[in-house]
């Protein structure tokens, strides 16, 4: 099977869409870095990478020290090995071609020990730039990758043997912000929820109703709570009337009509956490269509399948693992396992390039053995991909908040957005890596201060909106341009420089798959922005030039605020 390109491996140049978006000025920078070092060589200033050496890929980072400059490269130092020549010969050589290259993009261009080449913006680019905010409005900050892809990403997948709990809220937070940033990163997603429809979990969620509706004592391994009482009582008497008749499977049929139920439930508490899905795929859907013995008999046709005890085995440690995995038991049930593999074999036949699961870490176990079966079955395994994520503990006033769905104990989603609200929520799932357990402090989160995060960049937000019906009031209406606004004010400078990182933010997410970046950012430029307010009148009647430039700096930053809020799907105030 040919190789696709991983859309999460750094990818070296950024298209974007002229049409909607602006080039970010780091891609700009890339571009004129790579230019001047094919000029370079082209000059004669430096020798051309020889045949048998792989040419390094042209990064751009922020320096460690905003006074080294905006932007740096590290092309000197990969380029020493294969051109045999001294790292700061060779940043020399490319800064002399850089100057020539890019004299309109970047003001300053120095060398820097071990040989670093440090870039510093023109002024007139970061206007233009700024300008070019404004023009784009809500399509600010989306970009595209140089390989967009059809993504494929699963997430929340609980049971439907009970309402969404908060336990399993940080998938659906971290999932459906993942879609979000590759969406912005121009990939194609479709957003998908797996659930089981079938097997013994859902015949004890009906034993569990059943008992219920008769009054009986509840057995040992029963799901319990009050939303198993509310579903004795909504069970509508004709399922009843059949699930009770000779010969039928009471405890399946009851089973099958209350896990829809609480399906539709989790439905609308994901609705309201703003996360939709594109696909619901149902477990049992994968066996009667056929995809697990689709499945089994790719495995089969590779050598990868035997028989033993009645049961059917997958190879597994062909590949790794430390133990063969067992498909069929020897009863003739399928495991877990024969639906994954199922699953896999679907997803692909619906055209999609990558394949992303995000699970809870107890499914660490699974990991490989799906995997294994998908190179076993002639995929990339690098393309099912697999991201643990970790479990939340919920805390009230320094309390852990205990919880167990099947004993009845726990705390829904619905419950919790109503107490601290979506936003609040969202931020405090989004501003922490996904693979790092964390305390979620209840009470916190319900703060409306400085305290709260969310609260802090909302403020900033709804503080511009008030800025500019101030300004609309004075009779001050923004300047159409930037030009010239920004070259002699350092504050205004770093306003503008935290603005214009939307889109590198979005590119990073969207490469590496790391979005608390996004957060991170929201604030770092709620922060300037404040500092900004703090040091610079921005509404001043005595001066309406100044404060017509001021105001569109501003409403650059209002945009790229509203934007990066929205890829965070929380809301942007106007007044607070």
């Amino acid at each position: 099977m040919p190789e696709r390109p991983d859309p999460f491996r750094r990818a070296g140049d950024l298209v974007t869409d002229p049409a909607t978006a602006p080039e970010p000025l780091r891609a700009a920078v890339r571009r004129a870095v790579q230019a001047a070092w094919e000029r370079a060589t082209a000059e004669g200033a430096l020798p051309a990478v020889p045949a048998d050496a792989v040419a390094p890929v042209v990064e751009i980072d922020h320096p460690g020290n905003p006074e080294h400059g905006d932007l740096a490269s590290n092309l000197a130092l990969k380029l020493a090995k294969p051109l045999r020549r001294p790292p700061m010969a060779i940043a020399e050589a490319l800064a002399g071609a850089l100057r020539a290259e890019a004299a309109d993009l970047l003001g300053e261009v120095s060398v820097a020990p071990p040989g670093f080449l440090n870039m510093r913006l023109a002024p007139g680019a970061i206007e233009a730039a700024l300008d070019a905010v404004r023009s784009a409005d809500a399509a600010f900050g989306r970009v595209r990758v140089a390989a967009p892809q059809r993504l494929n990403v699963e997430f929340v997948s609980a049971n439907p043997t009970g309402p969404l709990t908060v336990g399993n809220a940080r998938g659906a937070f971290v999932g459906d912000l993942l879609c979000r940033v590759l969406e912005a990163g121009g990939h194609t997603v479709t957003r998908e929820y797996y659930f089981n429809d079938s097997g013994r979990q859902v015949r004890v969620l009906g034993a569990s109703v059943a008992a219920r509706r008769l009054g009986e004592e509840l057995p040992e391994e029963a799901y319990r709570g009050d939303y198993v009482e509310d579903l004795a009582r909504a069970l509508p008497a004709e399922t009843w009337s059949a699930a009770t008749a000779p010969g039928a499977d009471r405890d399946g049929m009851i089973g099958a009509w209350a896990s829809e139920r609480i399906r539709s439930g989790i439905q609308a508490s994901l609705e309201h956490l703003g996360v939709r899905f594109d696909v619901w795929k149902s477990e049992a859907s994968l066996h009667r269509d056929g995809w697990v013995d689709r499945a089994v008999e790719r495995l089969r046709a590779g050598g990868h399948i035997y028989e033993e005890e009645g049961a059917t085995w997958f190879r597994s440690t062909t590949f790794g693992d430390d133990k063969d995995r067992v498909i069929t038991r020897g009863n003739g049930e399928p495991t877990y396992f024969a639906a994954d593999i199922g699953y896999v074999t679907e997803k692909f036949s619906r055209g999609f390039d990558h394949l992303i699961y995000i699970w809870g870490a107890d499914h660490h176990g699974t990991v490989a053995r799906v995997r294994n079966a998908a190179e076993a079955m002639g995929y990339d395994r690098e393309h099912v991909e697999m991201r643990l994520v970790a479990w939340v503990r919920f805390v009230r006033d320094g309390q852990e908040v205990s919880m167990s769905k099947r004993a009845g104990e726990f705390i829904t989603l619905d419950e919790l957005l109503a107490e601290v609200g979506v936003d609040a929520a969202r931020w405090s799932f989004g501003s922490r890596t996904p693979s790092t357990p964390i305390d979620f402090d209840i009470e916190l989160a319900k703060k409306q201060s400085a305290e709260n995060p969310v609260y802090y960049v909302q403020y900033a937000h709804a503080r511009i909106a008030s800025i500019l019906r101030k300004a609309v009031e004075s009779g001050i209406a923004p300047a159409p341009s930037l030009a010239g606004a920004i070259a002699d004010d350092p504050v205004a400078g770093a306003l503008a420089r935290e603005i214009l990182r939307l889109p590198e933010v979005v590119e990073d997410a969207a490469t590496d798959g790391q979005t608390q970046g996004v957060t991170a950012y929201a604030t770092e430029l709620a922060t300037s922005f404040h500092a900004y307010y703090r040091d610079r009148r921005v509404v001043d009647p005595a001066d309406p030039a100044t404060s017509a430039a001021r105001l569109a700096l501003v409403d650059a930053a209002r945009i790229a605020l509203r934007n990066a809020l929205a890829l965070l799907g929380i809301s942007a105030p106007e007044q607070m």
